[in-house]
């Protein structure tokens, strides 16, 4: 198999794909749609010509159970989540030095609970306006107020993971909050 840059590759023994931008000695490294770059060799690469939702169109299904469930897949395709240009996205970054003007007197555990309290505030803010992504800034330091943030939202009913790391960095997550709709 003959890999060059621009061809589109998936990895054998893990659930990326990308594109390979450069080849370094033995290594390809490859550009995920996310950003991320990764290096692996060609043995664990497979190049893609096209993808497999885009063969499965052109499959002729003869037996009336599968014609079923394809049909049946496809209409339930519809997300919660519509993704809109003009969404609104609530940024908070918690560092301490952005919520209040001295930190004189305080301990860790008294900034733990200011950003901890900040963070219930907004959440709720976005709850009862009906924002449904939020984005809270905490950093990386030792995942401390990360957990508690991690504890605090698993109280709430919401979607939370990393946020994209080429926009915010590696400290921080991003919420979805999901609306009751009447």
């Amino acid at each position: 198999m003959c890999l060059e840059i621009g061809n589109k590759v998936a990895v054998l023994d893990a659930d990326i794909r990308g594109v390979i931008i450069k080849k370094e000695e033995e290594q390809f490294i490859i550009k995920d749609i996310e950003g991320m770059e990764y290096a692996f060799l060609a043995s664990e690469l497979v190049k893609i010509n096209v993808e497999q939702n885009e063969l499965s169109k052109y499959i002729d299904i003869n037996n009336p159970l599968l014609r079923e469930k394809v049909s049946q897949k496809n209409k339930q395709k519809k997300s919660i989540f519509i993704k809109d240009k003009n969404e609104v996205v609530m940024e908070v970054d918690l560092h301490i030095e952005k919520i209040v003007k001295s930190v004189r007197g305080m301990d860790k555990y008294d900034i733990l609970y200011k950003q901890i309290q900040l963070a219930k505030q907004k959440v709720e803010y976005c709850v009862s306006k009906g924002i449904s992504k939020l984005v809270l800034i905490h950093g990386v330091g030792e995942g401390v107020l990360k957990s508690e943030l991690e504890y605090l939202l698993n109280n709430y009913n919401v979607r939370y993971y990393e946020a994209s790391y080429q926009k915010y960095g590696q400290g921080a997550t991003e919420i979805y909050i999901y609306q009751n709709v009447n």
